[in-house]
């Protein structure tokens, strides 16, 4: 008769890998060693048990959460999550009435607001006070910029401290450590990793740690090693040897998301790296960029359009067509969607990266406008003006007014400018792609005006 074997659903509940093996000391956080190391500013702050309130910024993974678990037990202060989604006013109420009778005991709260960069301002400007006294020691935890994210009054009375994506070896070690932890991690089972399962895990895990012991967590059950932490019971044979290959840690993987928000920081440095690759004429890194913001799910007319904003700005008349073939791929992504219309967003940004550069239409226009905001009444000069009535030709309207194709070379050198800027050149044109050319044309133009100044002086 078959031993009887409980559901999964009847066990105690197990903690996931990533808590279980959630540092205890300081010294065990992977990575930050940039914060953390010896004489750095954050750890001599702990050490040193003042702290004060502060900013843990970074991705997903890095330890932010940790941290702040390991300053309140450093310094021998309460822990108060606070979570900045759920709770509201009324909650911080409660927290600042419990932090007033600890501090008459003697003890120290530090209230730690995950996700802080979702505090609206009423949250905010109620912790302010509590915070300016030191009754509460805040440490928050955003992965957005808080400059874009938080008011100036609570902004300026923390310290902001960036964590880094933990790198190969921190992560690398973190897996070594969750593989031979028999207490709290995967030791118990007989489990054992290949180099290629290992190297993939490292460069999958994007330098997220919670995301590698997930994977790492998940290929253990499916390679049928039993439930994480479970190690053979006392007496009983050990589990063969689970080989954890790359091949079984890719279906643990399945959909790696990338790191995007729309609305966030990311968004902003993405295309901000996609302009500066067309600017600086890198189609490889061009694409790559496009291809990251369309994987993210960026909306890709608003690429569409910043690539429209990038032919005349940084390309201009040195190659007019850029102009047309951004403009030509909107339209052929507005008509075809994805996932066809995205080949041409990528056309056009090869076209682009690959293009003659000149900004000499974008400095041009800056220039008009700083003109025409300084001189808002210089009056249109008497012969360029239109004289549609008998009045206005009394008056001068038109009167000298040469039509240009009535001359042999098809120019008049007469003046189109008002006094006030009529020494004024906005577009010098670059040496580069169809302003060559552009230069050239100007050149004779002046030339034919010179010569007729010259001709009307003798």
């Amino acid at each position: 008769m078959a031993s009887y074997s409980p559901s999964l659903f009847e066990r105690p509940l197990q903690a996931p890998l990533a808590a279980r093996l959630r540092p205890q000391r300081l010294d065990e956080v992977a990575g930050q060693q940039h914060l953390l190391g010896p004489g750095q500013p954050l750890r001599v702050a702990i050490e040193r048990g003042d702290t004060g309130s502060f900013l843990l910024w970074g991705p997903p993974g890095t330890g932010k959460t940790t941290i702040a678990r390991l300053v309140a037990r450093h310094v021998d202060a309460e822990f108060v999550p606070f979570s900045a989604v759920t709770d509201g006013v009324p909650r911080l109420r409660e927290v600042v009435a419990a932090a007033e009778q600890r501090r008459q005991l003697g003890t120290r709260t530090v209230l730690f607001v995950d996700e802080i960069h979702r505090f609206n301002r009423a949250q905010q400007d109620a912790l302010l006070p509590h915070v300016e006294s030191g009754l509460l020691t805040l440490i928050g935890a955003t992965t957005e910029n808080p400059s874009f994210e938080l008011n100036g009054a609570l902004l300026s009375r923390l310290r902001v401290f960036v964590l880094r994506p933990l790198d190969a070896d921190a992560l690398g070690a973190l897996i070594d450590r969750a593989l031979s932890d028999a207490e709290r991690g995967l030791g118990g089972r007989q489990l054992l990793l290949t180099p290629e399962g290992r190297a993939l895990l490292v460069r999958e895990a994007d330098g997220d740690a919670r995301r590698a012991l997930t994977v790492l967590e998940a290929a253990a059950v499916l390679v049928g090693a039993g439930d994480a932490g479970d190690p053979p019971a006392s007496g009983a044979a050990a589990h063969p040897i689970a080989p954890l290959t790359a091949e079984l840690l890719a279906q643990a993987l399945q959909t790696r998301l990338p790191h995007y928000d729309k609305s966030g920081e990311q968004h902003f440095n993405l295309i901000s790296a996609y302009h500066k690759s067309l600017r600086g004429s890198d189609p490889q890194a061009a694409l790559y960029w496009l291809a990251r913001m369309v994987e993210g799910g960026e909306d890709p007319l608003f690429i569409a359009r910043r690539t429209v904003r990038f032919a005349s700005e940084d390309i201009g008349l040195a190659d007019p067509r850029a102009l047309e073939l951004a403009l030509a791929a909107r339209d052929a992504y507005h008509f075809l969607g994805s996932p066809e219309g995205e080949l041409a967003l990528a056309e056009a940004a090869l076209y682009c990266a690959t293009a003659p550069k000149s900004n000499r239409v974008y400095l041009a226009w800056k220039a008009a406008l700083d003109a025409a905001r300084a001189t808002p009444a210089a009056p249109v000069p008497l012969h360029i003006r239109n004289a549609p009535t008998g009045l206005m030709k009394e008056l001068g309207y038109g009167a000298g007014y040469q039509y240009a194709h009535d001359a042999p070379d098809a120019y008049v050198p007469q003046d189109y400018l008002p006094t006030e800027v009529r020494d004024r050149v906005f577009y010098e044109p670059s040496p580069f792609g169809t302003e060559k050319e552009i230069a050239k044309r100007l050149a004779w133009w002046q030339s034919l005006r010179e010569r007729v100044e010259a001709e009307g002086k003798t």
